[in-house]
């Protein structure tokens, strides 16, 4: 894997960055931003966004907030880069996902830029199917949305990394990335590990789907509840 560019629905004369994949294993992807190119790290127009938030005498509020979460005088200079996860504990699918984001945030200040990690919500159609918990689902991707627009918009990031891991923050951060117009890529935080189980005898691979055929084979007496069970915990 050599280099990849960021997904830029602006204009690529003007954002040139990019993203190079230095190191992949497993479900997690660790990468690096690109050197600039012929562009000088004062330049605002390597910083078009960032540098009208916190430039200038007038700007000063702004930069003495930034210092207290760990900004340098010197990082000032540099393009501010958001890193959008959608870690949370509530499903597997997002679990691992801050772990993601920190590495994300470690490649991007490894090359002079400055990382800045949010997190945004998620909402797992397996847990709320068949109850009405679903009908907050499919709409919870204008949420998610709206919430990276608006944190990166606000603030006035120079770009952004979105993390996504379940079915419905992904497209969620992808529209996120078109409404703002601005150097972004969508990193997919990988499939959820399959569970196993001894099951008539048999060791069965499991996913979410055999959860959700486990209750149909016990209401046809193809399965014990016992076995149901087994297959729901692991």
């Amino acid at each position: 894997l050599k280099s990849i560019n960021f997904i830029m629905l602006g204009d690529a004369r003007t954002y040139n960055t990019g993203f190079t994949l230095s190191k992949l294993t497993a479900n997690y992807v660790i990468f690096a931003m690109l050197k600039p190119r012929d562009l000088k790290m004062t330049d605002s127009r390597k910083r078009p966004y960032s540098s009208v938030v916190v430039d200038g005498l007038e700007k000063a509020a702004a930069r003495a907030m930034l210092h207290a979460v760990g900004f340098s005088s010197e990082d000032f200079q540099k393009p501010q880069i958001g890193v959008a996860s959608t870690w949370s504990n509530l499903t597997p699918c997002n679990m691992h996902i801050n772990v993601l984001a920190e590495a994300a945030a470690i490649g991007i200040e490894d090359q002079q830029s400055k990382a800045i990690t949010f997190n945004t919500i998620t909402v797992s159609d397996g847990i709320s199917m068949g109850s009405p918990g679903m009908r907050y689902s499919l709409v919870s991707r204008e949420v998610i949305a709206d919430s990276i627009e608006t944190v990166v918009a606000g603030q006035g990031f120079d770009g952004f990394v979105a993390i996504g891991g379940c079915d419905k923050n992904m497209p969620g951060v992808v529209m996120a990335m078109g409404r703002l117009n601005r150097p972004a890529l969508m990193v997919y935080g990988g499939t959820i590990k399959p569970g196993c189980a001894l099951i008539q005898g048999e060791e069965r691979k499991l996913d979410i789907i055999s959860a959700f055929q486990s209750y149909g084979e016990f209401l046809t007496d193809s399965l014990s509840d016992e076995e149901r069970q087994e297959i729901v915990e692991h």
